[in-house]
């Protein structure tokens, strides 16, 4: 399917389980430069009862996952259902959804992300292009990340690409390559916090901005092995389940002062990989980008560096944006992973084409 207009939705759910997010986009393509205009946009927020099962999920097995996945399924294409018919979306392409990720395993060769049965295609009654990672596994990659590619067709004006959300990650050139990875773990730690504060999430980082640094935790965070390995690498919930937070849960110290020494360790995570690099813009997006204090703690240390705030339908549905032009790549059969940012055996097309 090569064209010049393309008209898609662009579906994600992240690690920090704000909800579904969905944009439509109208991508064009002239001469090999891409552009991009988001219309409709709309974060869906999960029930609590949804936010419990997808937190538990890294821990079913078996017959548990496959009924999890049916009724995933259902939702996210009941979701997209509402959003095309409320929106009157017409002439789509293709609805481009990642579904969600419960289990992230590359060194065993697994990643599932569920909600990409064959039944969405159904419910929607549109061609759906999903399942983007389990193929970049199967090459031997990290099955993450995804997004650069798009980073470089779209955002190709700023040095550095930088996604806050569950996860930070970072993304730039370097001699004619990409290079990307996860830096550190990010609102799947603070949301964890403000939720027990009975809060979805840390406003602007304040409740962390009253809290003070605890200098023997803030020591550990650093130290952890996961910041001395080369790139490729990625990060999942099983790593903020099995070493973060029960390194945070070892201190006896207020909510508030261990929400500020993880923002001011994740600062400081940042600013390293940046530090020793060429100065340029850096372009954040992702709800961590709305933390105030977390981004003036990454401005003081990176005083030779301008940080971009973009608007907010970029902030909050960059990562639908680009899977949708990761959707649209694989109509096109073009290359649309990375192998230099995943690790695996070459760039290919991934993605699984349902319905049509």
């Amino acid at each position: 399917m090569i064209g010049q207009n393309y008209n898609v939705l662009g579906i994600m759910s992240g690690t920090s389980l704000d909800g579904v997010d969905l944009a439509h986009i109208i991508f064009n393509v002239n001469n090999g430069k891409w552009s991009y205009n988001i219309s409709e946009c709309q974060t869906v927020a999960y029930s609590d009862e949804w936010v419990k099962r997808l937190k538990e999920a890294v821990n079913y097995r078996g017959d548990e996952l496959a009924e999890l996945n049916t009724d995933y399924t259902s939702l996210l294409g009941g979701v997209i259902k509402t959003f095309i018919e409320d929106n009157a979306i017409k002439g789509l392409d293709a609805v481009c959804s990642h579904g969600h990720t419960i289990l992230h395993q590359p060194a065993n060769g697994f990643t599932l992300q569920i909600g990409n049965k064959k039944e969405i295609a159904d419910i929607v009654n549109e061609t759906v292009v999903c399942d983007f990672r389990v193929q970049d596994v199967k090459m031997g990659g990290q099955g993450a990340p995804l997004v650069p590619i798009g980073d470089r067709l779209l955002f190709a004006d700023y040095t550095y690409c930088l996604n806050l959300g569950g996860f930070s990650n970072i993304s730039f050139e370097n001699n004619g390559k990409r290079l990307a990875f996860d830096i550190c773990a990010v609102n799947t730690v603070l949301n964890y916090y403000a939720n027990g504060l009975g809060l979805p999430y840390d406003d602007g980082g304040k409740i962390s901005a009253r809290g003070k640094m605890i200098p023997e935790l803030f020591n550990e965070l650093n130290a952890l092995a996961f910041y001395s390995m080369p790139f490729p690498k990625s990060l999942g919930f099983e790593y903020v389940n099995e070493v973060l937070l029960p390194l945070m849960e070892s201190y006896d110290n207020s909510v508030e002062d261990k929400m500020h020494t993880f923002t001011k360790h994740v600062a400081l995570q940042i600013s390293n990989v940046l530090k020793d690099m060429p100065k340029g813009k850096l372009l954040v997006t992702g709800g961590g980008a709305y933390n105030t204090f977390l981004i003036k703690s990454l401005e003081a240390l990176l005083p030779e560096n301008t940080v971009v705030i973009p608007d907010d339908k970029t902030i909050q549905f960059k990562e639908a944006l680009i899977f949708g032009l990761l959707g649209v790549l694989k109509l096109r059969e073009e290359v649309n992973v990375l192998s230099s940012v995943t690790g695996a055996s070459r760039d290919h097309s991934s993605g699984i084409v349902l319905g049509g």
